[in-house]
Formats: structure tokens, sequence, C-alpha cells
């Protein structure tokens, strides 16, 4: 099945590669639906998200000839969807003036077991409601695997920033998951 799966990825791969609108189209449908849910967890405006994904599927299709298939498709979509998302953010000052004025806050440790205890979707659901500073570390740290070296750089923030709004995404959700009766203490 892989083997059948990785033929429909050339052939896809191939169309889009001589910018066949129908094989665009067919990958764009492919991928959205995920890439429009990981745009979500970087801002809480639709419309933003509806961009990032926009602009995303632009990069892809501008640089579907530098994709190797020495991984997935879908993580190799995702990535460029991801770094938009960073991109969209890095140029929006009034994101990282928010980074930076906030105060650092590690007096409230929360366990890492809490999150792996509860589902994606409600994680989803109060990382949504995160303050824009701390949801896009917390998507970097925890759902995109980034270390806080990464995320400083990529951010154009101090490590012990990046930390520090991680510590206060978990804080957050934590209260946030409390409230909505998901975990208790």
């Amino acid at each position: 099945m892989s083997k059948e799966k990785g033929s429909a990825d050339d052939e896809l791969i191939e169309g889009c590669l001589r910018k066949d609108r129908k094989y665009q189209e067919m990958l764009y449908k492919r991928f959205a639906p995920k890439m429009y849910a990981i745009c979500l967890s970087y801002t809480n405006d639709r419309d933003s998200a509806q961009d990032i994904l926009q602009e995303g599927f632009i990069k892809v299709f501008e640089n579907i000839k530098t994709y190797n298939s020495e991984g997935s498709l879908e993580g190799w979509v995702r990535r460029i969807v991801t770094n938009t998302a960073i991109d969209f953010y890095r140029h929006n000052q009034r994101v990282l003036k928010l980074i930076q004025a906030e105060k650092e806050n590690t007096d409230n440790e929360v366990s890492e077991s809490v999150f792996s205890k509860i589902g994606f979707d409600e994680i989803l659901i109060a990382v949504r409601k995160l303050p824009e500073g701390a949801r896009i570390v917390f998507n970097l740290y925890a759902l995109e695997g980034f270390t806080h070296q990464e995320i400083a750089d990529k951010l154009n923030i101090s490590v012990g920033t990046s930390k520090s709004q991680y510590s206060r995404a978990k804080s957050l959700l934590q209260k946030s998951l409390e409230d909505m009766n998901i975990i208790t203490l």
C-alpha cells in the first residue's frame, strides 16, 4: 500500500511541477484541512489563518521542485506552512513586542504529564485561547518539537524568554483545561 501511496505522491508532485492546476488543487485539497488546523494554532483569527495557509501553499507550489522524497510529502508541506506562520509573526511587530514585554513567570510549574493525559483536540481548543506570544512558543516547542534555542533564533527573542513563555503557556493551559473540567488537581 505504501508503494501505491508513493506513486500517487509522485504523480501529484509531477503534476505540480508542470504547474497543472488540477494537480495543484488535488494537493491543496489533500493537505489543506490539516494545514489550516496548524495555522489556527498560531492565530486566533480565522482570516489570518487562511492568509497563512494560502501563502504557505504558494510557497509549496513554488518550491515543489526542492522536495526530495526523503520524508513524507505531508511533513514537507507541514514544515513550509509552519515556517510561513512563523514568518507571519516575525513580520508582525505587535507580536514581538508582546513576547518581549511579558514578564517572566516561572513560579507556576505544570507537570508535563498533564498534557499527556488529554486529547489533542482539547489542547488545541485551549491553545487557541493563549496570548499570542505564549501560544507561538508553545506551538513551536510542544507541537513542532523545536528547542528553546531554535525558537529564540526564529523569533529573535532570548532563550530565557522562550522558556518563560512556554512555562506561562503551560500554566495558562492548565487553568483553561481545569476550567473546561478536563483536568483537576
